[in-house]
């Protein structure tokens, strides 16, 4: 049996006003963050707000589909391949991660957003599959790109990686010293370290200024 007169009236009416004052709050928070992006700007120096971050996980999560969710790590943990994923992460993405993870690198404190600590819940509490997706194929308007070709091989480095990451949050002194080794070297500072050897060897060459910054999160 439908509902019908007064009562019905005023309840329609009721849920109208809250639609609408729905609505009325969020164009008036639009509004004003317009204002104020319109006064201030946007720049990538300002730290993402609350509800920023709010969005953009609950976004990096519709991203993934359920499907890829889903998926479990199909590679055994070894310490062989934890030894493999540390060399390639250190020499593919401890640029802007760091070798621990923490993004706390030149890179990774200045993209924006930052790149995440992932010894942390946020990283932590993602869903393998989550974490394999997000590695093959990244995550738009961030810094984070997509990795490889979706061959075997990369699907099995990503896999790897994947163990990684779950190892953070326990990685020890010994692991990181073992990666800042595996980090990638520039010519300059190639040619600062062979100008050191050479002089501790007792050559004639002055050791050159070190110049060159280190992004590698050592």
């Amino acid at each position: 049996m439908t509902p019908s007169g007064p009562c019905s009236r005023r309840a329609g009416r009721f849920v109208l006003a809250l639609v609408l004052g729905a609505l009325g709050f969020t164009l008036g928070l639009g509004a004003l963050g317009g204002s104020l992006w319109l006064r201030r700007g946007l720049s990538a120096r300002d730290a993402p707000g609350g509800l920023e971050r709010v969005i953009a996980r609950q976004a990096r999560h519709l991203a993934v589909p359920r499907q890829a969710r889903e998926l479990k790590n199909p590679l055994p943990l070894t310490p062989e391949l934890l030894a493999g994923a540390r060399a390639h992460f250190a020499d593919h993405c401890a640029l802007c991660h760091g070798n621990d993870g923490r993004g706390r690198t030149e890179i990774g404190r200045n993209l924006y957003p930052p790149a995440p600590d992932m010894t942390r819940a946020d990283t932590q509490r993602l869903t393998d599959g989550e974490l394999f997706y997000i590695i093959k194929n990244g995550i738009r308007l961030t810094g984070m790109p997509a990795w490889g070709e979706g061959t075997p091989e990369d699907d099995r480095a990503s896999w790897q990686l994947v163990h990684l990451i779950r190892r953070f949050p326990r990685i020890t002194a010994a692991e990181i010293r073992e990666m800042a080794a595996a980090n990638p070297v520039s010519p300059q500072e190639r040619q600062e370290r062979a100008a050191e050897d050479e002089f501790l060897a007792g050559g004639d060459a002055t050791p050159a200024p070190s110049s060159a910054i280190s992004h590698h999160g050592h």
